[in-house]
């Protein structure tokens, strides 16, 4: 299983790493309207939603100012901190502070990014959306995230009902992944091309 899962997560990173950076910032336009205009639907202004700061050729990296920026103009938007056991706590983004940030790697993160203070763990909670990277997403939803664990941590606090969503470059979804035990499913997912597909 964790051969299957490093030959997909080799595979679709050359696949993005050869994506050119014009292109790049045209899908991340299209994504973050995607984003922008499901959230308008599901979540009330000023409500808290939890999101990621997209980094090297994920989708949203190309965007300016960057995704959180953006997202808190309308809502109270919470980034994650790695810990040292690989679980993630939450911050308000947009603080001053230098933790480490789960995105900033190949694993699950040991870059510094600014934020507001560290929250516990299960700030996640509060959130009425969580926004979440991804690899790929199978048709019912599982996602294949960059191996760490921490994601699937962090969504077994998620409530039934509030919507988690995964961005992804066009040609990512679909993609057969292989699932485990405590790999946690999206309820969506967003892509340049296809816009917001609901998994619900």
């Amino acid at each position: 299983m964790q051969e299957a899962k490093t030959a997909a997560r080799r595979q679709l990173l050359e696949a993005r790493n050869a994506l050119p950076g014009e292109q790049r910032g045209y899908a991340d336009l299209a994504t973050w309207k995607a984003l922008r205009d499901f959230l308008i639907e599901v979540v009330d202004e000023g409500a808290v939603v939890a999101a990621y700061r997209p980094f090297g050729s994920e989708p949203g990296a190309a965007l300016e100012p960057e995704l959180p920026e953006r997202l808190a103009v309308v809502y109270k938007v919470l980034e994650p901190v790695l810990l040292p056991d690989k679980d993630l706590a939450w911050r308000e983004a947009g603080g001053p502070g230098g933790q480490e940030d789960p995105d900033q790697n190949s694993k699950d993160g040991d870059g510094p990014n600014p934020g507001g203070a560290v929250l516990g763990p299960e700030a996640i909670q509060q959130a009425a959306a969580v926004i979440v990277p991804g690899l790929a997403v199978s048709d019912d939803g599982m996602r294949l995230g960059r191996g760490g664990g921490s994601y699937d941590r962090a969504l077994a606090r998620v409530g039934p009902d509030v919507p988690v969503v995964a961005l992804l470059r066009d040609g990512e979804f679909g993609f057969m992944v292989p699932a485990e035990p405590h790999d946690r499913p999206v309820t969506g997912v967003i892509t340049p091309a296809r816009g917001f597909t609901s998994l619900r």
